[in-house]
């Protein structure tokens, strides 16, 4: 039994597929077992170096926490203001207008070939030299408008090709019902465009949380990665630890971020049982042009 694009594997290939599966375990196995062992040479499984995430809570009210806070506050931030700007450039690059169209994508191409750690750089360097912001304040400026240039870029190559990748028909049908373009981006497009697109939204959202690292690395910004330096110089040689207390923080954070927008998609598909925009009949009164009669059929004419 076999579809277009996937054959079922028969009893050979399914043993087959099973020894290759226990391989790569065998071999995951022996890779975890040689770092181990190159840690433990080292002292870097002593509970000495772990036990200050356990027994003194200092550890996270003082950096980790505190880092972790700045952490969401600089991905909150870039994500409400690089969402709907992604968006506004993604529609600008659609516009019928060239001039419309040629400014969007120039702004796009520009800001989506630059690195993001050079933007945060040159934003911080800016704010140093053109703003009143206080030193304590211009990292977090610089760290979110390096994410929200950069990823406003993506953010609208991804809401572009989302919406072209919707079937002709949609915009046609409503054209034919008398929606003009702004109504039908709003009303039929984008709704069906937005479950199409999360996954993939969801994926620059998980990018923006790991790129705030950046600004710990290079601006001094106090973030969650940032924290282990001050915590490893106060609390001993532990910083293989705290690097790894981080990395399972990140993956708890990510991997809540990921389920949660998993639901939501789950969510939205389930609403729409088809894969066209319902637009109701009230909807479809309102929105046509005074004096038209849309989607009313004509009565018969009564029989003598």
């Amino acid at each position: 039994m076999s579809s277009v694009l996937y054959d079922i594997p028969g009893p050979r290939a399914k043993r087959r597929n099973i020894l290759y599966t226990l391989g790569f375990l065998v071999v995951l196995g022996a890779l975890a077992w040689w770092v181990l062992l190159g840690l433990a040479d080292k002292g870097q499984l002593e509970w000495s170096k772990w036990a200050p995430f356990v027994t003194d809570s200092r550890v996270w009210t003082t950096y980790l926490l505190p880092g972790l806070e700045n952490t969401l506050i600089a991905a909150a931030l870039s994500l409400v203001i690089a969402l709907p700007l992604g968006a506004v450039l993604g529609i600008a690059r659609l516009s019928d207008h060239s001039w419309v169209r040629g400014a969007a994508g120039t702004v796009v191409e520009f800001f989506r070939a630059i690195p993001v750690l050079i933007l945060m750089l040159f934003a911080n360097a800016a704010y140093a030299a053109f703003s009143d912001i206080s030193p304590d304040n211009r990292p977090l400026y610089a760290v979110v408008t390096g994410l929200v240039l950069y990823n406003s870029s993506v953010l609208a190559e991804i809401v572009r090709a989302g919406i072209l990748a919707l079937p002709l028909g949609q915009s046609d049908a409503a054209r034919a019902i008398g929606m003009r373009k702004g109504q039908t981006m709003r009303y039929v497009l984008l709704p069906q465009a937005v479950t199409a697109m999360l996954p993939a939204i969801v994926s620059q959202m998980v990018v923006i949380v790991k790129d705030t690292a950046l600004g710990g690395a290079m601006l001094g910004f106090s973030e969650l990665l940032a924290s282990v330096r001050p915590m490893s110089a106060n609390y001993g040689a532990n910083t293989i630890a705290g690097f790894t207390v981080v990395a399972v923080i990140f993956i708890v954070l990510n991997f809540a971020l990921t389920s949660f927008a998993a639901r939501l998609e789950s969510r939205l598909r389930q609403g729409r049982k088809s894969t066209g925009a319902v637009v109701a009949a009230d909807a479809v009164e309102e929105l046509a042009t005074p004096g038209e009669h849309v989607g009313r059929k004509p009565e018969p004419p009564e029989r003598s």
